[in-house]
């Protein structure tokens, strides 16, 4: 145990490993280590210890006791988060990790109370085993646990058809920062009956409670899916083939990425089992999926029919529909591999960036002209989910520029003039990464000060002290000092 702490704390942090046992925390340096940073390596906290309870009510307790005691405490999941929002600054890091429990799977009300350290893929496997589809996924759905999904209102891949996760919930339970337990597990589509609470939780990135449990909705698993992969040569290309596919596909269209030459390159380059199924390099790409829930033939022959239709209106000017499972993977493995591929190849400055769909041929186009003025020679490489205006708008570093360079002297600079033009289109500087400690400052100067007002108001009503993951999102007295002014 640190000696630089109050005899309060000490007293406290004994009276937590009581609670928990011996497989319930750890503060050993070495143990804690992969606690204190985050995904990217690019920030790193401290805390005295780390605590894992096995139950809501373990939760509960180790959350009053660290009230009582101003100990603050860091929620954590799978610790996936890509802005710093799991990081702590002091305290407890409070991993849900040993959580990770089924408690109910209704086949005919179709859905899931899962516990909040449920890792997504085995959310998405229970759901399978019973005939039936959890349709959120994305790339670190083998490692992210569907608490944090949910505290960061994960998007992925799916969103054209299934939306956020946001409105994939149906119910939570709640530790909040007093340590009381709100039961909200209804699995209930209508419930009018005053504030629907779940939704301040869902995207709060653990300031407002510790999400415990959830009522997830599941949706009929379809019968099989088709893949395809299409060549254009420019944004307003891939607007137009969008425009098409989505037309012919609505309701089977299931996602819709795209990407640059420069990701097929680097993808192929640095991933082995990436493999580009086109004879040329292109300058863009479009990968799109649907499902099908009785014969293919329809999906297949609509698919068919808008490609057909792209390639005489010279929209693209190559495609491929993948034959089998394997060609199928294939196609999704270039797009899973790309942020993989990216940090092999070179320092990134990465970008979150949701527009309306109509705008995003403009923002590549004005923001790589941006990009290029400020960092002379640096690789842009747009990416991510055209289908619902979410571009990954990340730079490479020029090759002959030192890394930290790259970061030290150009990041804030880019990330300010990218961020104004998304806002200054109707964008948004944070599409599915969330705000965590990264983007905090870019809160209170995009967010009005009505907006930052509600947010502290609500922050102070549920964590007056300030406890439950304090320095995320933003400062409650800098955001109150801001719509002060």
């Amino acid at each position: 145990m640190n000696t630089d702490i109050s005899t309060d704390w000490v007293r406290a942090l004994d009276a937590i490993k009581e609670i928990v046992g011996p497989a319930g925390w750890f503060t050993d340096p070495a143990e804690l280590e992969p606690y204190l940073t985050e995904w990217r390596k690019i920030l790193h906290g401290n805390c005295k210890m780390v605590v894992r309870p096995a139950s809501t009510e373990e939760t509960a307790i180790v959350v009053e006791i660290c009230h009582q005691a101003r100990i603050p405490i860091t929620p954590q999941g799978g610790n996936t988060g890509m802005v710093g929002g799991g990081v702590p600054e002091d305290g407890i890091v409070l991993c849900t990790n040993r959580m990770t429990a089924v408690r109910e799977l209704d086949a005919d009300n179709s859905t899931i109370t899962v516990e909040a350290g449920c890792i997504l893929s085995d959310v998405q496997n229970a759901a399978s085993d019973s005939g039936l589809l959890f349709p959120l996924s994305l790339a670190a759905e083998g490692s992210c646990c569907i608490g944090g999904n949910i505290a960061t209102n994960a998007g992925g891949n799916n969103t054209i058809r299934y939306g956020n996760i946001r409105e994939i919930v149906l119910g939570l339970e709640v530790v909040l920062p007093d340590g009381r337990v709100w039961n909200g597990l209804r699995q209930l589509r209508k419930c009018n009956t005053g504030y629907d609470l779940k939704q301040l939780f869902i995207g709060s990135e653990g300031t407002l409670g510790i999400i415990t449990a959830a009522v997830l909705a599941l949706t009929p698993a379809p019968k099989g899916r088709l893949t395809a992969m299409a060549t254009a040569d420019n944004w307003d290309d891939l607007l137009k083939l969008f425009g098409i596919i989505n037309g012919r596909l609505t309701g089977s269209l299931i996602a819709f990425e795209v990407f640059t030459r420069l990701g097929m390159e680097i993808t192929t380059r640095h991933i082995a089992d990436a493999i580009n199924p086109f004879k040329q390099m292109h300058a863009f790409y479009a990968l799109i999926e649907t499902v099908y829930y009785g014969n293919d033939s329809a999906v297949r022959e609509a698919l068919e029919t808008g490609m057909g239709e792209a390639l005489e209106q010279e929209i693209i000017n190559d495609a491929v529909i993948a034959e089998s499972a394997r060609h199928a993977d294939n196609l999704w493995r270039i797009r899973e591999g790309l942020p993989e591929a990216q940090s092999v190849e070179s320092g990134v400055i990465k970008h979150d960036i949701s527009i309306p769909i109509s705008k995003i041929p403009n923002f590549a186009k004005a923001g790589s002209k941006l990009a290029m003025e400020i960092i002379p020679g640096c690789r842009v490489l747009p990416f991510g989910h055209m289908g619902d205006g979410n571009i990954h708008f990340n730079l490479l570093a020029p090759e002959n520029l030192d890394q930290e360079k790259f970061f030290t002297c150009y990041m804030g600079k880019v990330n300010r003039a990218l961020h104004d033009l998304a806002v200054s289109m109707g964008g948004s500087f944070s599409a599915e990464h969330g705000i965590g400690q990264i983007k905090r400052g870019e809160m209170i100067r995009y967010r009005s000060d009505v907006e930052m007002d509600l947010m502290a108001r609500i922050k102070s009503a549920f964590d007056p002290h300030n406890g439950m993951n304090p320095g995320k999102i933003f400062d409650p007295v800098q955001a109150a000092k801001s719509t002060a002014r």
